[in-house]
């Protein structure tokens, strides 16, 4: 079983934490093979005095079910301390927020793809720490969708949002803790950082190798199934297609009122994609968009997770939905994520340029080519910070 950087720290590097105050941004995935919490750890230990609790979207606890609901400050009903929301009024940590913390330890699962907020949390967090001269710890998890692949446009800082702050692949095949050393080394993101190491951990990883226990770091990636598509998928939260919000199966079902399922499904199948299938399906979602109506689409099957391309399946299948309805397609309107001005899909793309290029009808292939020498380039640059 693979060790997580909390396990390491509490069995191996306790000495970063004692004597000092302690911070700790957390969510419902921070807990150890055992599903004990590490506000829980950290507040019981007897070398560790834990001041300040800290979370980011959906909440310390979880507590926020939807997409960009903001949660307040409170205090923790278990151990009295301050829960801060950097999800809220603030999305990076306040002078008053560190006032008790000499430490702040960062220790929340990823998903492996550019757009999902915490690894911006994580980096605001190091950036005010780095303001005020305290320590900055990242317990160390596992890429969940593994650290070998990296796939899709790298983001054009034009672009830049809170579900894309710096210039990642879209699936960016690094952990949280290789994420703070290239935010560190590339991006200008400078702190007192210290990374704590897994053990057991390799590069060609899915989750379940792992054998860790697997908990929603938010609401809507409820399995690793849904990890392992959201690189792609996720694109369809800049249309008006459903993205399987409102489903049992959020990301792996996806469906519009416009579409005929059996073509959808047979034109899909018929491209060949890597390691995938798609199964023809009617739903009706029971929130978020198209609530309550009937609704066709596709429930996409990964087959082969090693040849499967999450990103470019899910432009696929983006196009394929516009190509079923020419007149009900849409774009997605601002404004979405706090940004107000460019329309969402571009900045889930991190570009203007291949909406264009879908507008202009040119072929999934072609596409593709236009962002390889941009990855390559990532490909390389992420090489010096990695640490399995």
């Amino acid at each position: 079983m693979v060790k997580t950087g909390l396990e390491v720290l509490l069995t191996e590097r306790i000495d970063l934490l004692k004597e000092k105050r302690v911070g700790v941004i957390a969510n419902p995935s921070s807990v150890n093979a055992e599903l004990d919490h590490i506000v829980d750890l950290l507040y019981r230990h007897p070398d560790i005095r834990l001041t300040t609790i800290m979370g980011p979207q959906h909440g310390a606890r979880g507590e926020t079910q939807d997409n960009m609901i903001e949660w307040e400050d409170y205090r923790d009903p278990v151990t009295g301390l301050p829960v801060y929301s950097l999800y809220g009024k603030a999305r990076k940590p306040t002078p008053h927020m560190l006032k008790e913390v000499d430490t702040l330890v960062f220790d929340v699962q990823d998903v492996g793809a550019r757009y999902y907020t915490f690894v911006y949390t994580m980096a605001l967090a190091m950036e005010a720490c780095g303001e005020q001269g305290l320590e900055f710890v990242v317990l160390d998890r596992p890429n969940p969708i593994g650290g070998v692949q990296v796939e899709g446009p790298v983001l054009d800082p034009v672009f830049r949002s809170f579900v894309g702050l710096f210039p990642l692949a879209i699936r960016h095949g690094l952990t949280v803790g290789e994420l703070a050393r290239y935010f560190s080394g590339e991006c200008g993101v400078k702190c007192h950082l210290e990374v704590v190491p897994m053990k057991g951990w390799h590069r060609d990883m899915f989750f379940e190798d792992t054998e860790l226990p697997w908990i929603p770091p938010s609401p809507n990636i409820p399995t690793v199934e849904s990890a392992v598509v959201y690189p792609g998928l996720c694109l369809l939260e800049g249309t008006n297609v459903s993205e399987g919000r409102g489903t049992t199966r959020p990301f792996e079902m996806s469906g519009a009122p416009w579409v005929n399922p059996d073509h959808l499904a047979k034109k899909l199948n018929c491209m060949q994609l890597p390691g995938v299938k798609f199964r023809p399906i009617h739903y009706i979602p029971t929130f978020h968009k198209w609530n309550g109506s009937m609704i066709g689409g596709v429930h996409i099957h990964v087959l082969d997770r090693h040849s499967f391309r999450p990103f470019s399946t899910g432009l696929a299948l983006t196009m394929a939905y516009r190509e079923q309805g020419p007149g009900e397609f849409q774009w997605k309107e601002p404004p979405d994520e706090y940004e107000y001005d460019k329309l969402p899909i571009d900045i889930l793309l991190g570009n203007g340029k291949i909406r264009e290029e879908i507008e202009q009808g040119e072929s999934l292939e072609q596409i593709e080519a236009g962002w390889q020498e941009e990855l390559e380039a990532f490909g390389r640059k992420r090489q010096r910070y990695l640490l399995y």
